[in-house]
């Protein structure tokens, strides 16, 4: 009895804004649980008639919304549509003529809109209550209550920072989460090069997207998964072949004897001032197959006048050009964040190691590489994060090939974006694109996170400081 006193006078000591909305359900009275159906009634019967106002106003725009084209527009997102587009023959023009039907896209998006919205009037509906409430207790404890003078310069002062969020929030909500909302929706659908709106209809299919993308015995399994083994190869190889030849290059650049560091650096910093597509586009004519290189090995009768080096047209090949041209894209990046952390190693823990007798190797081993890994992990993970959704050096380079029948519109060398590019752009199966979407999502967020959550700079970022 005691403690639920305690915790009541702590709850009531706080200032009434800090109330919580489940606290304005549980304790607030009829007149505050009334504004959770009708917006702003607590707020006007206090004499609050603006803020009443305003959120009434936010009711009735949603009701009249609702009325006029919300309620058909969710009838028409659960069926996607039932009239399909007409085709007749008018014998006196001598053409075809063409009757409207349903457009299952549209319905789709507007079924997203009015859901976001309906989303939005219940947190309306939770603020109208949690308003009422703070008005409620401010009156029990004989506080001043704000006028629609007080909410303005509040806006001004403690609560700026919702003044300040409102236009972004707003911005992500309209240009971000309903789109996404969309596209993640398509995955659960028929909608390919079969079911084009408005022409034609596609329907809700349920999960039978993803079974097919991920059993056995249909083309596009035998597609998802080899692609998706190259997708983590190349992600690999690309983030840690960067990483250990740019921590060398740094080493070698920052030792002592080294002179001319400045000019080293700038000589490596030039490839990343050149535009990356113009390094990529100028490889892949390199290595192509009237190229330099293949000239250059015809003069050095390295292989016949008539032959050329498959670099982009056999699948091994081509997957170990990539990963080599990569490195010059990649290395110096790695070497520029890597020389950063090495300045910045205490030069104490080196003359305390060498004081101990510790040698090179033994320095490297036990400060330099964990001081680096320890501050290099997150950007590690972010790079093996870009590297799987790494569309620029694939398609600029092999273009997602060499094309193979045994694949689903995919090539050797294509990665799962790459694929996903294909299937939407060329093949315009959307709902195939946005599976593998949904799928590279999860696959990313489980790796990160798994791998983040255990490394040092999670379990411990003091440890350096």
């Amino acid at each position: 009895m005691g403690a639920l006193k305690k915790k009541q006078m702590k709850t009531t000591s706080g200032r009434p804004s800090d109330a919580s909305i489940w606290e304005a359900a549980r304790r607030g009275n009829a007149l505050t649980k009334c504004s959770f159906f009708i917006f702003g009634l607590g707020n006007i019967l206090n004499k609050q008639f603006v803020r009443g106002f305003i959120f009434l106003a936010v009711e009735i725009a949603y009701i009249c919304y609702m009325a006029v084209f919300g309620i058909r527009s969710i009838g028409n997102f659960i069926t996607l549509g039932t009239v399909e587009q007409g085709k007749t023959y008018n014998e006196a023009l001598g053409i075809y003529e063409y009757t409207a039907g349903d457009n299952s896209m549209l319905f789709l998006l507007y079924g997203v809109i009015t859901i976001v919205l309906t989303l939005a009037v219940i947190f309306a509906a939770c603020m109208s209550m949690k308003s009422a409430y703070c008005t409620q207790v401010r009156r029990e404890r004989g506080m001043h209550i704000p006028t629609f003078k007080d909410d303005l310069l509040s806006v001004r002062e403690e609560n700026i920072h919702t003044a300040l969020l409102a236009l972004p929030i707003t911005g992500i909500i309209i240009f971000t989460i309903i789109p996404l909302v969309f596209m993640i929706l398509i995955a659960f659908t028929s909608y390919d090069h079969e079911h084009q709106p408005p022409g034609n209809l596609f329907t809700w299919v349920g999960l039978d997207n993803f079974a097919t993308m991920l059993g056995q015995g249909s083309k596009l399994a035998k597609t998802f998964w080899p692609v998706l083994g190259w997708t983590l190869t190349w992600a690999v190889f690309a983030t840690f072949s960067c990483f250990i030849l740019g921590l060398i290059l740094a080493l070698l650049i920052n030792r002592k004897g080294t002179r001319f560091k400045g000019f080293w650096r700038f000589m490596f910093v030039l490839s990343i001032a050149v535009p990356q597509f113009v390094s990529l586009l100028s490889m892949r004519t390199i290595f192509n197959a009237n190229g330099p290189v293949n000239v250059l090995l015809r003069h050095l009768g390295v292989i016949g006048m008539t032959e050329s080096v498959p670099f982009f047209t056999d699948p091994t090949l081509a997957k170990i050009t990539i990963i080599v041209i990569n490195l010059w894209i990649g290395i110096p990046f790695t070497m520029l964040s890597t020389t950063g952390i090495l300045q910045n190693i205490p030069a104490e823990l080196y003359e305390a190691a060498k004081i101990d007798g510790a040698g090179t190797v033994t320095i490297f081993r036990k400060i330099t590489l964990p001081y680096i890994v320890f501050v290099m992990t997150p950007n590690l993970i972010t790079s093996f994060t870009g590297n799987i959704n790494n569309f620029n050096v694939i398609f600029l380079l092999s273009g997602g090939g060499p094309d193979t029948l045994d694949y689903y519109y995919a090539g050797k060398t294509d990665l799962l974006v790459t694929w996903l590019y294909r299937l939407t752009i060329t093949q315009k199966d959307y709902n195939m694109g946005a599976v593998i979407g949904i799928l590279v999502f999860i696959i990313l967020a489980t790796l990160s996170l798994l791998t983040y959550r255990h490394t040092g700079s999670y379990k411990d970022e003091g440890a350096f400081q």
